[in-house]
């Protein structure tokens, strides 16, 4: 007896995913980069889709471009580039004479320098991805500050990013429940990222 396989789903119709990653294709010139980053906002966001200025981890807070680059930073860890930075950091570190003279002291400075050029870069990256990813309408960015939201940077303001249009959808597949308020100023809260 011969079964007849279960009807597929129209050709004309694409789930939320497949739409949103069309869109990051067209929209990106590194695709693969720019869904990583709707779906490290997506983990940390709101009930609204914004996320920042600040996460809080482990009690402490972070900005949230420093938290995006620094989860990002691992995507490069095979680069050769990325590889020979901490013998490079040693050698211009060494020739100032800017390395303690205790070895632990010494590779401390050393891994600091490194992880800051590494943010350095990151940010760059970052700043790149997601100003392809605003004019595809995936994702709304302002400035808050001391005293006022502001559209514009600068004078102590931190970027906030807002999931909008279909990257919506990644809000539905984020894990878990709706992290934690912290204590404070209902409208600025930002939850704290529990690492699994």
């Amino acid at each position: 007896m011969f079964l007849e396989p279960p009807p597929l789903p129209h050709r004309g119709q694409a789930s939320d995913m497949a739409q949103l990653l069309d869109r990051v294709a067209h929209a990106s010139t590194r695709p693969r980069y720019a869904f990583m980053v709707l779906s490290l906002i997506a983990e940390i966001a709101r009930p609204d889709g914004s996320a920042g200025p600040f996460v809080m981890l482990g009690g402490r807070s972070t900005l949230l471009r420093d938290w995006l680059c620094d989860a990002l930073t691992p995507m490069g860890g095979r680069d050769p580039k990325r590889l020979m930075l901490p013998q490079k950091v040693r050698a211009e570190l060494l020739a100032l004479g800017k390395v303690p003279n205790e070895p632990e002291a010494a590779e401390a400075a050393i891994a600091a320098e490194v992880h800051e050029r590494i943010r350095k870069s990151g940010k760059t990256n970052l700043s790149r991805a997601v100003s392809e990813l605003v004019h595809a309408g995936l994702i709304r960015r302002h400035y808050q500050g001391f005293r006022v939201d502001h559209r514009n940077r600068g004078a102590g303001r931190h970027v906030v990013y807002a999931l909008v249009g279909r990257a919506c959808c990644l809000m539905a597949r984020s894990p878990g429940a709706p992290l934690p308020a912290l204590p404070g100023n209902d409208d600025r809260r930002q939850g704290e990222l529990r690492l699994n």
